[in-house]
């Protein structure tokens, strides 16, 4: 029995090894799944084929569903005329040619965008708009956990199904792995249509598993929109363990912009609603003008052949001349990102980070501890704040452009979760955002390079074996 163990051990090792040497997409991660595989038996390998298989190369183990969301979104899009956005610099022009090449999404002028910057402040803005709704409301969130937001949003949806408007909610199976039957039917039984994106089943689990959907979207009537990244949790409002209230970015958008955003729910609800399909004049109303502000939708994820979040932080990393502010609760980087923050600040760009000084995981806050000494090595300032849990996933660059979304800065966002950000090119939002960033910054510890250099060995060691794991991540 034990030799068949053995034998059977070695072919699995050995079929695993093969896969990620011809598909593996990046050296360095590959490297850490090599060891992944090799110190851990059995295990190293049943890790590899749920959270390591690049499905975007092999074809037998692509997702159906995938090819199916793509499918769908060039049938639905190719008519789709793009907006006439005249740039008054070449800067905006690259990165909306290259979010526009890489997702189908166009920049759109004429917004009106409002920055929430609390989980009250937004929770508020939230429940009058949906107060407010007259023909429908979508909802799509990667965490609902049962508390005062989540019995608040039941009593507000009974009330509107009684006044005859339709309301359609998505959620994440691992996210909101705590919202239960009980809460889901209870939801089914006043008329809500609830579904999950990526149900968790037997028989398609190895496939589904590591691709999660991260988004947070409202529509509410195809004329608001709130995304950006809070989620349905009593977190935002109160304090919640050691961890305090989590602080988050958010924001409503008003006008064209809005149409995209729920091109980007519709298809997610397409495949989760058992097909129904939203793509109807109805469900798409000609907004006009609310604002002057132009914003341009960066939906990513692994129906995409490209790291569409990734290129987003990328290019706006190399395109800063003055300035990068960076806030995000997992920062565990690709290697592009890593070394274009590098060279940005050997270039002498001022590059802050702002991270949680406590983490929500030990894995996650080693894995981050173990890029800042060469981070720090290079002039990029890094920041902990001691008091909140700040769950921000934020960049802005020289008072000019700003993104504003789900998407974290690592390789679970760039190249596994359906996530969706917010790019704004307005200079007075960009300055408002980065005000809000430099009270943050005031408030938090500075990281000192030569201190840091003096941690215990413990903590360096823990930070290597947490950087192999990173991919996990």
């Amino acid at each position: 029995m034990a030799t068949v163990i053995f034998v059977f051990y070695i072919i699995i090792t050995l079929a695993a090894l093969v896969t990620l040497i011809l598909f593996g997409s990046r050296p360095s991660k590959s490297f850490s799944w090599l060891l992944v595989i090799i110190i851990l038996p059995f295990a190293g390998v049943l890790l590899y084929a749920l959270f390591g298989i690049n499905r975007r190369k092999i074809k037998f183990f692509k997702l159906k569903k995938v090819d199916k969301m793509r499918a769908y979104t060039l049938f639905h899009t190719e008519d789709i005329v793009p907006p006439s956005v005249k740039f008054s610099s070449e800067r905006y022009k690259k990165i909306a040619n290259l979010i526009a090449n890489s997702t189908g999404s166009f920049p759109v002028t004429g917004n009106k965008v409002t920055v929430l910057d609390d989980g009250l402040k937004t929770f508020e803005a939230i429940f009058e708009a949906l107060a407010g709704a007259e023909k429908f409301i979508h909802i799509q969130f990667y965490i609902f956990e049962d508390g005062e937001l989540m019995e608040r949003l039941y009593r507000l949806f009974e009330k509107k199904i009684k006044e005859g408007v339709e309301i359609r909610v998505i959620y994440d199976a691992i996210g909101s792995f705590s919202l239960g039957r009980k809460h889901i039917n209870r939801f089914r039984k006043i008329g809500v249509k609830i579904y999950s994106t990526m149900p968790l089943r037997l028989g398609s689990i190895l496939f589904t598993i590591n691709y999660r959907n991260h988004r947070k979207i409202i529509v509410i009537d195809g004329k608001t929109g709130f995304t950006g990244g809070v989620n349905i949790s009593d977190k935002y409002i109160r304090p919640s363990g050691k961890l305090g209230i989590w602080d988050d970015m958010h924001l409503c958008l008003r006008g064209p912009v809005t149409e995209s955003l729920h091109r980007v729910f519709v298809k997610d609800y397409y495949f989760a609603g058992k097909g129904e399909d939203l793509w109807k004049q109805e469900y798409f109303p000609k907004n006009g003008a609310e604002g002057n502000t132009t914003v341009q939708i960066v939906a990513g994820g692994p129906d995409s052949d490209y790291s569409s979040i990734m290129y987003q932080y990328a290019m706006l990393i190399n395109q800063a001349e003055r300035y990068i502010c960076i806030a995000n609760p997992y920062f565990i980087p690709s290697i592009t990102i890593l070394e274009s923050l590098k060279m940005a600040a050997l270039s002498g760009v001022e590059v802050r980070l702002l991270v949680p000084k406590k983490s929500d995981g030990s894995l996650v806050k080693y894995s981050m501890f173990s890029y800042f000494e060469e981070l720090l090595s290079a002039g990029v300032r890094i920041f902990e704040h001691p008091v909140k849990f700040l769950h921000s996933k934020m960049i802005i660059i020289d008072d000019e452009m700003a993104s504003v979304g789900s998407g974290n800065f690592d390789n679970r966002s760039f190249d596994q979760n359906f996530e969706v950000n917010t790019l704004i090119f307005d200079k007075s939002i960009a300055m408002t955002l980065r005000e809000d960033f430099d009270r943050d910054c005031s408030n938090a510890d500075k990281l000192d390079l030569d201190e840091f250099r003096k941690r215990p060995l413990i903590y360096k060691l823990l930070e290597g074996m947490a950087r192999i794991f990173s991919p996990l991540l």
